[in-house]
């Protein structure tokens, strides 16, 4: 009898490097001739490959930590703003004008700042349920203010004092050898965390939490400490990298890790882990971060040319160099993040260079693998429940028995605040109105994203967005000189634009709503500067400002006057884009609360595979929602710079922070499933007037701007843990039920 033979299975991958890897050296390799071709005054000298390896010294040690995080299936966006922030806390405790503290002092007290900064992270994904993109968004958000606060927009710098500790400040220095020691850290960090990642029992945890987290937990291993482990190494990665930085520039700018987020992702997608989790490479990680800064340093560098300069009537030819301009550099990084991504489920998942090399060894290619979306699948929301209760309830209890409730009350007390604190400001009818006038922004920008988060999605891109419709209308107008409706058509193209790209990138190719709108977050913002070339534009016709003016203004304007009265009052005062805000706000209203596509939109979010067995098109549905979030953010910005009467580059910056809080305290569910127009123009509310109160001059006092972001953030966290721990729980739903039973049951015994 011939024994059977047992197919062989071959060997397992390694977990160090592999065909991805060498892939990306020869890619590097190629990429690094052409930059040598184009820009050979640059490229073509020692000095170039040095700087390459210095800088991707910093954006590899970081990408390091950031392996471990994706491979969890978890993501990072805060290690930008740690980066930046850990910078400008070594400056302010070492510099001697600020705290003047000891090398040693101030480098512990900055690790233990970057373990606490991972370790809230960690504690907010896992233990608190709030999803990772948003915790971390947050955290970016309340970083970056806390860079800005301590900086107060100024550079900071140290280089006296740091000649008297040579032994830290001598890593970012050339050592005897002739490179930079920051290149000798990455090395020993880039070994330790790929041997950590590939041969030990930590990295085996992290593979298996994030290739199934439940089976993991069935097998005994502990996800939670897992996944906060991943957060708190992603952010000692960043502290790391920014000690670094302060050795070598012996200062800190406002600027430092601005958009390092996205570099660093992009390196870590680039590098072969995956964004559905269970894959990655911490060697892959890092040439893909040698990648990305090649590609950054080309980009930058840009390539010689010629001009001819005309001196006293004659030409003479000079060299110059041509670079791209300001926000170009963005725009690509943030196309670069969603490439990125797709490589992952439509190069590496289809084992496209195996297939492509057995085609050209004539060899049999390898099994088609199952191919499925990247979308992440989250948690549904449980809103429901509380909605139920309404009903039942009567008098006051069905009120307070609304999800939207919160938002409604903290809307009357934080009004009867202002009034309590400056009564003389707060009851002057021009300045009300002129609080009304901020929240008009924000609640057109709000009416459009309560759509796209009951739908179950997330829009980041909704501040970048408002920021490119302006550019563009600013662009005609002043540049180009063309007039009003123009200006609006193409500023309406623009932005319109932009939903298209985040609709197609999420519907089409299934990509997380949250990552194709990251990267047109970054690629508006880009683009809004390109346009403009950086800087503020203003001066054009009056007739296009009449959108941003009050109703009498615009009368005027056409030669019509009011008599003096009630009507004439009330003119002065209300403005056409709140009117505007307003007439929106009902029809999107009436379209989500009492309409078939309403119920399309909160079902899709509520459960997308059963809405989808019911018949509903949630593709479409999703589609739609995000192209109206595009266009309300579009509105808003062509309105702003006629508010303002110019455009500046940072307009809509933190709104998306500002009207995702909004939709969540108006009792919308970050998860999807629940929204409603009321609930969500409350919580707009909410945060224009608690950015009111916190600049309201009291006794001589406001508080900063800066600190102002910071605020709102962490507002935004604690209405993320409201919506999962109190609504998504019922927790008012049960207590209103005990103490009704308890009621009835003491009723009985009485009786």
């Amino acid at each position: 009898m011939t024994p059977t033979k047992s197919a062989s299975l071959g060997r397992a991958p390694s977990q160090l490097a592999g065909g991805w890897e060498a892939g990306l050296i020869a890619f590097l390799v190629l990429l690094y001739l052409a930059g040598a071709i184009v820009n050979p005054g640059f490229f073509g000298s020692t000095e170039a490959l040095h700087a390459l390896l210095r800088d991707t010294s910093r954006v590899g040690i970081i990408a390091v930590g950031m392996t471990f995080v994706i491979a969890n299936k978890d993501l990072d966006l805060s290690v930008g703003s740690t980066y930046g922030l850990i910078a400008v806390v070594f400056a302010r405790l070492f510099a001697s004008n600020a705290l003047d503290l000891g090398v040693v002092s101030t480098v512990l007290l900055c690790l233990l700042l970057g373990a606490a900064i991972g370790l809230v992270n960690g504690v907010l994904v896992t233990l608190l349920k709030v999803p990772a993109f948003i915790a971390t968004l947050t955290m970016l958000f309340i970083g970056r203010g806390f860079v800005l606060a301590l900086t107060h927009g100024q550079a900071i710098y140290y280089s006296g004092k740091a000649r008297d500790y040579p032994l830290f400040f001598h890593l970012g220095e050339a050592n005897a050898l002739g490179f930079n020691n920051q290149i000798a850290v990455f090395a020993v960090a880039a070994t330790i965390g790929a041997l950590v990642l590939a041969k030990t029992r930590w990295g085996y945890e992290t593979f298996a939490t994030g290739g199934n987290e439940q089976a993991a937990v069935y097998a005994g291993i502990p996800t939670n400490w897992v996944r906060v482990r991943a957060y708190l190494i992603s952010s000692l990665a960043a502290t790391l990298a920014a000690l670094m930085a302060a050795a070598q520039d012996k200062g800190a700018t406002p600027l430092y890790g601005v958009s390092w987020e996205l570099t660093v992702i992009a390196s870590v997608i680039i590098g072969g882990a995956s964004i559905l989790g269970g894959r990655g490479r911490v060697i892959g990680s890092c040439l893909g971060a040698a990648v990305v800064v090649l590609i950054d340093k080309v980009l930058r560098q840009g390539w010689p040319i010629t001009r001819t300069v005309v001196i006293d009537g004659e030409s003479i030819e000079v060299g110059a160099r041509y670079t791209l301009p300001a926000g170009a550099v963005l725009v690509f990084l943030g196309l670069l993040l969603i490439i990125a991504v797709l490589i992952e489920p439509y190069l590496i998942r289809r084992q496209a260079a195996a297939r492509f090399w057995a085609w050209l060894m004539g060899r049999r290619p390898p099994a088609a693998p199952e191919v499925g979306g990247v979308a992440l699948a989250g948690a549904q929301t449980k809103g429901a429940t509380a909605s139920e209760m309404v009903p039942s309830a009567s008098g006051f209890g069905k009120f307070f028995a609304r999800r939207d409730a919160l938002a409604i009350l903290l809307t009357l007390v934080l009004w009867l605040v202002g009034l309590a604190l400056r009564p003389d400001y707060w009851w002057n009818l021009s300045n009300t109105f002129a609080i009304l006038l901020n929240y008009s922004e924000l609640a057109l920008i709000t009416i459009g994203l309560t759509y796209v988060i009951a739908a179950g999605d997330i829009d980041l891109s909704v501040g970048a967005v408002l920021a490119l419709a302006g550019s563009t209308a600013a662009y005609f107008l002043k540049v180009l000189g063309a007039d009003p409706m123009t200006a609006i058509a193409m500023g309406l193209l623009a932005g319109m634009a932009a939903g298209l790209v985040n609709a197609t990138v999420t519907i089409g190719f299934k990509l997380p709503s949250f990552i194709a709108t990251l990267g047109m977050f970054y690629m508006a913002r880009g683009l809004a500067a390109w346009f403009v070339a950086g800087q503020q534009l203003t001066g054009w016709t009056e007739a296009y400002n009449l959108i941003g003016r009050k109703v009498n203004d615009v009368l005027l304007y056409f030669g019509l006057v009011l008599p003096p009265g009630i009507l004439r009052t009330v003119a002065q005062v209300v403005s056409i884009q709140t009117i505007w805000m307003f007439l929106v706000a009902v029809v999107a209203g009436v379209v989500l609360a009492y309409t078939p596509f309403g119920l399309k939109v909160c079902a899709t979010g509520g459960n997308l595979r059963a809405a989808a067995y019911a018949g509903i098109n949630t593709n479409r549905v999703r589609f739609l929602s995000l192209m109206f979030a595009a266009l309300c953010a579009t509105m808003a910005g062509l309105i702003n710079i006629a508010y303002f009467r110019s455009f500046n580059p940072v307009a809509g910056q933190f709104r998306e922070l500002d009207a995702i809080a909004s939709v969540i305290i108006g009792g919308g569910s970050i998860f999807g499933g629940f929204g409603t127009m009321i609930g969500s123009l409350a919580g707009a509310a909410v945060i224009t007037l608690v950015r009111a109160l916190l600049q309201l001059n009291v006794q001589g006092f406001s508080m900063p701007q800066h600190w102002i972001n910071v605020f709102i953030g962490g507002i935004l966290i604690i209405a993320v843990l409201i919506d999962i721990w109190v609504r998504q729980a019922n927790v008012f739903g049960r207590l209103r039920t005990r103490v009704a039973s308890g009621a009835r049951i003491g009723g009985g015994v009485h009786g």
